[in-house]
């Protein structure tokens, strides 16, 4: 994986929209916070799609894209700023429904041990799958914490200790380690992930920073254009989802600073970014506070 080559600071996306056909840009951090929208990331989200090309949602979130497009909506997102959205939940899900596929039988289920809030189970509807505690399951599916706003992973070092004891695969349907809340950072399933890998235990992820789910988004633009994008370009702000899985994906990015990293990031200048960048191992394109259409420059940052 080759990483670019320098970091420059802009202060708006219509800056480098012109160089682009194609926008593949995460939700969480970036469009809402989980409990509002970013008017401006709408607005410039807009604009590139009316006057460049596709806007596809890439996002880790544990749902299909029907619900996504429904809790946007719900935090006020414009259902005019993207042609379509790509869900590692829905990736998961299709995980689900090949191995459903496999049974011998046409009238067998598949025992699932799933982690996560109630809220999540439609993900599960219209699948031939039963739930089951650890010790009948076939696989373990990881949607999030079961209340992400008191518990954290050591919360469930025993559940992750029976199912090693198993060696059971865990589908983690979120990658994403951490998002904010508002104002707050909750644990996700890649959180879990990343405590059972610890553990030796089996793990296989959907979503950022992992090639396929790039791949289908790549896709998803192309049905839009008509044919695969020349120039896409890849917006987020997670160094070890967003920026690491572009690029591997070998796509330019635009890094979003104030976004799940806070004051790490901070301040926006340069040299500072450029430092964080290489200590996370990943490289950006360039760097912008927040998604913006046209910005304003930045106390002693950004440079044109």
């Amino acid at each position: 994986m080759s990483l670019p080559p320098s970091l420059r600071l802009i202060h708006g996306l219509s800056e480098i929209a012109p160089g682009h056909d194609a926008l593949i840009c995460d939700v969480w951090g970036v469009i809402h916070d989980g409990a509002r929208h970013h008017p401006q990331a709408a607005e410039a989200l807009a604009n590139f799609r009316r006057h460049h090309g596709p806007v596809i949602l890439l996002t880790n979130a544990p749902r299909v894209p029907a619900e996504v497009a429904a809790q946007c909506a719900g935090f006020g997102v414009p259902a005019d700023c993207y042609d379509a959205i790509v869900s590692s939940g829905g990736a998961a899900r299709a995980e689900l429904e090949r191995r459903v596929a496999a049974l011998s039988g046409a009238s067998e289920t598949l025992p699932v041990y799933y982690i996560g809030p109630d809220r999540d189970l439609p993900m599960l509807e219209g699948l031939a799958v039963r739930r089951t505690g650890i010790a009948d399951a076939a696989v373990a599916l990881a949607i999030g914490l079961v209340d992400d706003m008191t518990e954290t992973p050591d919360d469930y070092a025993d559940r992750l200790a029976a199912m090693r004891a198993k060696n059971l695969v865990m589908l983690c349907a979120n990658p994403d380690l951490v998002v904010h809340r508002g104002p707050r950072l909750v644990y996700c399933a890649g959180a879990l992930a990343k405590a059972y890998a610890e553990l030796g235990g089996p793990v296989i992820y959907y979503g950022k920073p992992h090639r396929p789910v790039y791949e289908a988004a790549l896709a998803a633009a192309g049905a839009v254009l008509g044919h695969a994008p020349r120039a896409p370009l890849a917006v987020g702000d997670g160094l070890l989802t967003d920026v690491k899985g572009a690029n591997g994906a070998g796509l330019p990015v635009l890094f979003i600073a104030d976004g799940v990293h806070g004051e790490e990031v901070a301040p926006f200048r340069q040299d500072h970014l450029a430092e964080v960048l290489r200590r996370y191992g990943v490289g950006a394109d360039w760097a912008v506070p927040a998604l913006v259409w046209q910005g304003r420059p930045q106390e002693g940052g950004a440079e044109g």
